[in-house]
């Protein structure tokens, strides 16, 4: 057998478990690091064409089972996901944690609960209270639109144990920390799950890479900033944004990092001299060229604009 016979071996079964998006792409698990997966999603907004499919779940494969980070958006996600889960392992999942509040990445739960009925579902305590207070339907009802009816058979189903912050949680095989510094950044539901076999940090929403994303009224763009600080601080190998390709953390963390940064100057300094949220933007456009062609640009840089400087603003009262 020649080399080009093998290679065509070993890579078929790969291009045939992966799920196809037609004109978006293919999507399966990629190995970061030992036994670590990650399927990096579409950037664009949830819609019919990508089946509401936007974010990155996670996979860890223990020496028993399997724990997921963020399944995803839907029931009809979850259950890809599950699929592509199956193509590396047999191994049932018998934990999931959710990043945060935002549907696209925990209504995917549905399809894993019906399936593993005894899966434990982490997440932050105030995502619990919040999902089960209102924010699942909010949510349900979000990617019914987005998706036109492509998610109506989903179920809000709702973590179950909440965490804490430096929470150390043992899987399985695997063992993982809880990161939560603050009450709020990109959310006030946020948490980063630490992997420490592998050394690989889950930063749900806190990071994304080549898309921007909203920073909403329970969001804080200078905490934000402090968060990426922190995470760039634990030094780990692989870090895993909610959107976007995974690295390392000057290309995976340094990215949103300095762009956060470079709001928050362009806001003082136009603060300072007292003009307004919409004489600043022109100016933060031309100061951040080199984000221009990360998703949302257009539609986040007046809003993260006018965020900042409320934020400003509430800062020197």
């Amino acid at each position: 057998m020649n080399k080009y016979a093998l290679l065509f071996i070993l890579t078929f079964p790969a291009l045939a478990n992966a799920w196809t998006i037609d004109n978006i792409g293919e999507y399966k698990f990629n190995l970061i690091s030992d036994n670590v997966y990650v399927m990096h999603g579409p950037l664009a907004d949830p819609s019919v064409d990508n089946y509401g499919f936007m974010n990155n779940p996670g996979l860890i494969v223990g020496g028993n089972g399997v724990i997921v980070v963020d399944p995803g958006s839907s029931y009809y996600v979850g259950k890809k996901v599950i699929e592509e889960i199956e193509s590396i392992t047999k191994k049932p999942i018998v934990a999931v944690f959710n990043t945060h509040i935002h549907g696209d990445h925990w209504l995917g739960n549905h399809a894993i609960l019906d399936k593993y009925p005894g899966v434990i579902i982490y997440a932050h305590p105030q995502m619990i209270s919040q999902s089960i207070d209102g924010e699942g339907d909010v949510w349900l009802r979000i990617m019914d639109t987005m998706t036109e009816g492509i998610s109506s058979d989903t179920i809000a189903v709702y973590p179950t144990n909440a965490t804490s912050h430096l929470e150390y949680i043992e899987i399985d095989t695997e063992k993982f920390i809880i990161h939560n510094p603050t009450n709020k950044a990109h959310t006030n539901t946020d948490i980063m799950i630490e992997h420490l076999g592998s050394k690989t940090l889950f930063l749900g929403d806190n990071d994304t890479v080549n898309r921007f994303g909203r920073f909403d009224t329970t969001s804080d763009m200078h905490s934000s900033i402090e968060v990426l600080k922190y995470a760039m601080n634990l030094n780990t190998n692989n870090y895993v944004p909610g959107h976007g390709p995974s690295g390392n953390a000057v290309d995976t963390v340094e990215p949103l990092l300095d762009y956060l940064l470079a709001v928050k100057d362009v806001v003082s300094t136009g603060y300072e001299e007292d003009l307004a949220d919409f004489e600043i933007k022109p100016i933060a456009v031309n100061r951040l060229d080199n984000y221009i062609n990360w998703s949302g640009f257009k539609e986040q840089i007046g809003l993260h604009v006018n965020k900042m400087f409320l934020e400003v603003e509430n800062l020197d009262f």
